[in-house]
C-alpha cells in the first residue's frame, strides 16, 4: 500500500488550519484543476465526524465518483476520512496538525490502494503515487495560503 507524507509549516492557528483543511467549500477551491464537486452528503461548510460527502471529479479524463467519511475526529489535533466507495480499493487520510515553535505543522499521510492486482500495482508506481503528491502538495498550498491572510474568512 503506497504512502504520501506531507509536512507543512503554516504561520496561523490550530483551529484555522484544521477547519481549513475539513472544509468542503475550501477543498473545491484547493481541487478546481479537477474540477471536484461536493454532489451529495455534505456539500458546503465543514464536515464533521461520521458524515459523509460524495465527490465528482476529472482524473486521467475519466469523470468519476468518490465516497468518504470522517472516521476520526479530535478537534483541533486529528481527523481522518476514508474512502466509502470509489476508484481505489482503499485509501485513507490522517491529517494532525500541531503548534511547533511559532507555526502549525500539518502532517498528512495518505494511504492508497488499486484495484486490479499486478496492474493496479505498476499504476502506483509508474504513475499515480507521483500524481497523488502533487495533488495533495497543491491543496496544501492553498490552505497555507488561506490561513496565512484573512482568505479564511471567506469560507470559515
Amino acid at each position: 500500500m503506497p504512502t504520501i507524507e506531507l509536512v507543512t509549516e503554516i504561520e496561523s492557528t490550530l483551529e484555522i488550519c484544521f477547519d481549513l483543511s475539513r472544509s468542503i467549500d475550501l477543498h473545491k477551491i484547493s481541487t478546481a484543476q479537477t474540477n471536484e464537486e461536493a454532489v451529495s452528503g455534505i456539500t458546503s461548510g465543514l464536515i464533521n465526524m461520521g458524515e459523509i460527502v460524495t465527490w465528482q471529479a476529472t482524473h486521467f479524463g475519466i469523470r468519476q465518483k468518490l465516497v468518504s467519511k470522517i472516521t476520526a475526529f479530535e478537534r483541533p489535533y486529528y481527523f481522518r476520512d476514508e474512502q466509502i466507495s470509489g476508484a481505489f480499493k482503499s485509501f485513507y487520510h490522517n491529517h494532525k496538525f500541531e503548534f511547533v515553535g511559532e507555526k502549525i505543522v500539518m502532517k498528512d499521510t495518505f494511504n492508497f490502494e488499486s484495484p486490479f492486482g499486478i496492474f493496479g500495482i505498476l499504476f502506483n508506481n509508474l504513475i499515480l503515487t507521483k500524481y497523488m503528491k502533487e495533488f495533495l502538495i497543491e491543496r496544501n498550498k492553498i490552505i497555507k495560503e488561506f490561513a496565512e491572510s484573512d482568505k479564511w474568512k471567506l469560507v470559515l
